[in-house]
Parts: C-alpha cells; sequence; structure tokens
C-alpha cells in the first residue's frame, strides 16, 4: 500500500444505555487512543436536532478534545458554514488556533447538517444562505489573512493565523469549488458514496494551485470496522448497518449493540436503501482490509483516509482504531 495518512471521523454518537456525557467521554477517549497510534486527525461535525448525536456545538467540542490530547490535530469535518456568520467562525477558530496553535482544522461544508424545519431556526427563516457558500468561504479567508488595519471589520482573535480550510462535499458541486480554491476537499462516502468516483476526478483535473496547496489533495471518509477475524468483524458492523436503517426508516435509535443479523433483514427496499449508503464500508480483518483499502485508494486517488467508527463495544472499537492503523501501515 502506498503510504497515505490516517484519521478519524466522529460524532460523539450517544449508545444505548448512555447519556452524552458519557458519549464526549468516549469521544476523548477515543481521540487520545488515536493520538498514540499516530493518526492524523480527528474531527467532529455538526449535526442539529438529532437526540443520539453529541456534536452541535462542535467549536466547543473541538476545543474540549484538544484540551485532553496533545498533538493529534483536530478539527470540523465539518462546520456548516450556511448555518453561521464567516465572522463567527473566523473568531471561534481563531480562538482554537491560539490556544491549541498548529493543531487545528477548519473543514467547511454547505448542507444545514439537520432537517429543513431546524435548518430555518439556524438561519432564521434565511434557507438562501447555502448559495452564498462559495462567497462565504472567501470571507472567512480574508478574515484571517487580512493584514489591513483600514478594514472596518476584522476577526480578533483570528487575524493573521494559518488555519487550513477544507471543502467538504458528498456531490460533485463541492469538488468544483475545492478545485476551483486550490483547497484540499475531503469526500464523504461513508453515506453517500454514489458520486466518489465523479467528484473524485473532477477534483483532480479541475485543481489550480493556490497559495494554500500546490497540488490536489484528497481525503475520502469512509466506514471501517476492524476486527481479529472478518467474521467478528461483520458482526460488529451489524451496529452501523442498524443505525443507517433507523436513519432511512426515520426511527433513528442510539448506537445499539450487534445483532445475529441486520434488523431489516428480508425487507428489500430498507436492504436497497442501507446498501447504497454504506457502500464504502470495508470490514475485516487486518489482512483483508489492507487488499480491500489499497484497491479503494488506488481506484479513486485516496491522500488520505478518515475512518468513521461505529461499533457499540468500546473496547471492540478501540482495537478497531489499531487494525484499521497496522492495515494501512
Amino acid at each position: 500500500m502506498k503510504k497515505i495518512k490516517l484519521s478519524a471521523l466522529d460524532l460523539a454518537t450517544v449508545c444505548k444505555g448512555q447519556n452524552t456525557q458519557q458519549a464526549i467521554a468516549r469521544s476523548v477517549e477515543a481521540a487520545q487512543y488515536i493520538e498514540e497510534l499516530g493518526y492524523e486527525r480527528i474531527w467532529f461535525a455538526e449535526h442539529h436536532n438529532m437526540e443520539h448525536i453529541a456534536s452541535s456545538a462542535t467549536a466547543v467540542l473541538i476545543g474540549h478534545i484538544a484540551d485532553k490530547t496533545n498533538h493529534i490535530r483536530i478539527g470540523s469535518g465539518g462546520i456548516m458554514l450556511p448555518n453561521h456568520s464567516p465572522l463567527v467562525i473566523a473568531e471561534q477558530f481563531g480562538t482554537l488556533e491560539t490556544l491549541y496553535p498548529g493543531r487545528i482544522d477548519l473543514g467547511l461544508g454547505r448542507a444545514p447538517g439537520t432537517d429543513q424545519v431546524t435548518a430555518m431556526a439556524l438561519r432564521r427563516n434565511n434557507l438562501n444562505t447555502a448559495f452564498y457558500f462559495k462567497d462565504d468561504v472567501q470571507a472567512l479567508q480574508q478574515y484571517f489573512k487580512n493584514d489591513d488595519p483600514s478594514e472596518k471589520v476584522r476577526a480578533f482573535p483570528g487575524e493573521g493565523l494559518d488555519i487550513p480550510l477544507y471543502i467538504l462535499g458528498s456531490s460533485t458541486d463541492s469538488a468544483h469549488l475545492a478545485a476551483e480554491l486550490g483547497l484540499p476537499y475531503a469526500f464523504a462516502a461513508h453515506f453517500a458514496p454514489a458520486m466518489l468516483a465523479q467528484a473524485s476526478e473532477i477534483y483532480r483535473r479541475e485543481f489550480k494551485p493556490s497559495e494554500h496547496l500546490k497540488e490536489p489533495y484528497f481525503i475520502a471518509c469512509v466506514n471501517i470496522i476492524g476486527a481479529e477475524t472478518t467474521q467478528e468483524a461483520a458482526f460488529l458492523s451489524t451496529s452501523l448497518l442498524n443505525m443507517f436503517a433507523g436513519i432511512i426508516t426515520n426511527h433513528r435509535r442510539p448506537l445499539s449493540p450487534p445483532t445475529e443479523q441486520a434488523i431489516y433483514h428480508g425487507i428489500p427496499e430498507i436492504e436497497k436503501a442501507v446498501y447504497s449508503m454504506t457502500a464504502c464500508t470495508f470490514t475485516g480483518d487486518q489482512e483483508t482490509l489492507t487488499q480491500d483499502i489499497d484497491d479503494f485508494v488506488n481506484r479513486y486517488h485516496v491522500d488520505e483516509v478518515m475512518t468513521t467508527n461505529y461499533i457499540y463495544d468500546n473496547q471492540k472499537r478501540l482495537e478497531s482504531f489499531r487494525i484499521i492503523k497496522e492495515a494501512l501501515v
């Protein structure tokens, strides 16, 4: 396998029988553990009005995780920028970078990270903000690099700080934008893999070097479940599959223990929908993961693999992080 970076995406998911405080503690433990393993970064995703996800106040959580770790990069995967004023995000992440210099990433997405009613509450009934995503990204860049003291609006802290920006996406729209702006691009193949191939090809073909990045840098976020045996990995993966079934059927539940077979087994419509959402999911022992992920990396020209980890048992979850790391060495 070619040498690529390995990172993790976390939503501070609440497990069955636990609460949000325990979910955040679990995220802290995972971050500390993968830091020891040599993972490059851990990102947290902004979601709202979701009872079993504790990462809604993303910048606050990033600060908490950064304070509990030493050198691993911490960031957003992502901040849903249309939900916020670019100035507020510049100030928040400027503060984080000031407190934890050289460790903060700012991944940006245009989706609301929630349902439309909640998006209206976040955006104060202005749902047109997503159409100004490019303008908002560029405004954010300007706040960080501004050196003109005559500017009427400036970001403190934030101004003059080198905070890497990443464009996130699950379709080809953000691939075009990341290429145009010369920024690294992270694709959400862990739940929306359909346009992965197109997005990767567009990004590399259209990429324009910038002061931020000379060559394309493509991160693919996927679901990976590693275990000592492929059979055990398949068993553990039912927690992930059942979670997606709950999303599809709008019966959301906390992350639950694995089951002998997926709860939707024998219901073709749900089986097809779950398979479509989880096509970029890798399960197996170390040897299996090495081969499968190597094929994936080469096929889609991936520079960094970012893994989710929806495993119910915390010890098994940590073991999976280790097996994934060993598979990619």
